[in-house]
């Protein structure tokens, strides 16, 4: 082997390691740190809670330069839609409207951007880096976006709610106006890793994914079609889902081995969720 040949292949491998270096770096800085939602809890003490509607959009999270999926992934959006957001972590929802979750993700998730991020909102509900408390985490929100002149970039409105009775009014009035809950956070947290015992989500339902094991035929107006998917919890669980589809589900169900987010109603004495009624394919970003 000659001396050229050696310092070529020398310098290859020097810069194919200072790519992957690069590239670690890189991946190193996706937010992995991620505040998730636990269950409400009757024994709570509302007036101690800011309370917000549940917006059903895409979790994003602000780092200062991207915008980046629950799961790390790049969101490709219009620079100037990003242009002049703050050097300062957001975490929040890209959110279009009530009852519009699959148009907002056939919107965000796309890897060229287009016009359609006009009707796009970043609604922020926190600031992962701030070592305040939620409700002065609330105040410094406001005062982010009072600040920063850019008209997609919001606040998820919080308020106070007197009692449980109050707060039950208040999700059956958002729930008749197409909304999916309400999400509530105590005045006192500081943000955190995981799942918080002081962030709640209240529906009139619960929700849980499940992977699709079959397509089971259907009978009588559905017999062309699919009747039922066979789904499995990530417990090895197995149980049916047969109603929540429209037709043109049904005529292209979601495929093997794809995840369904699904909403039930508690669950049965042997652990099966009651009701179970398909919702959406779960988004992949």
């Amino acid at each position: 082997m000659s001396a050229l040949t050696s310092y070529i292949i020398i310098f290859f491998l020097v810069v194919g390691l200072t790519i992957r270096a690069s590239a670690a770096a890189t991946a190193s800085e996706i937010p992995s740190n991620t505040q998730l939602a636990t269950v409400f809890r009757q024994d709570i003490q509302v007036e101690q809670y800011w309370v917000s509607e549940k917006l059903d959009g895409i979790r994003a999270r602000w780092d200062g330069h991207n915008l980046f999926s629950r799961n790390g992934h790049i969101i490709h959006a219009p620079d100037w839609f990003i242009g002049d957001l703050p050097n300062k972590t957001l975490d929040g929802e890209l959110w279009l409207a009530r009852q519009s979750f699959e148009k907002t993700a056939s919107i965000v998730l796309r890897d060229t951007p287009s016009d359609d991020w006009q009707g796009i909102r970043y609604m922020l509900f926190d600031l992962p880096d701030s070592t305040e408390h939620f409700t002065q985490r609330l105040v410094e929100l406001n005062s982010i976006v009072a600040q920063t002149q850019n008209v997609y970039l919001r606040v998820i409105p919080h308020y106070r709610m007197p009692n449980q009775q109050a707060l039950l009014a208040k999700l059956d009035e958002v729930v008749a106006l197409g909304a999916e809950g309400l999400m509530l956070h105590h005045q006192d947290a500081y943000y955190q890793d995981g799942r918080s015992q002081a962030l709640l989500k209240l529906k009139k339902y619960q929700d849980a994914e499940a992977k699709v094991i079959a397509h089971l035929p259907g009978k009588g107006k559905y017999h062309y079609m699919m009747g039922a998917l066979l789904v499995e919890l990530d417990d090895g669980l197995q149980f049916k889902i047969g109603s929540g589809f429209s037709d043109v589900e049904r005529q292209n169900p979601p495929p093997l081995g794809a995840y369904i987010t699904f909403k039930y109603y508690g669950l049965t004495a042997k652990g099966v969720p009651r009701f179970a009624s398909f919702l959406r394919v779960k988004a992949t970003e």
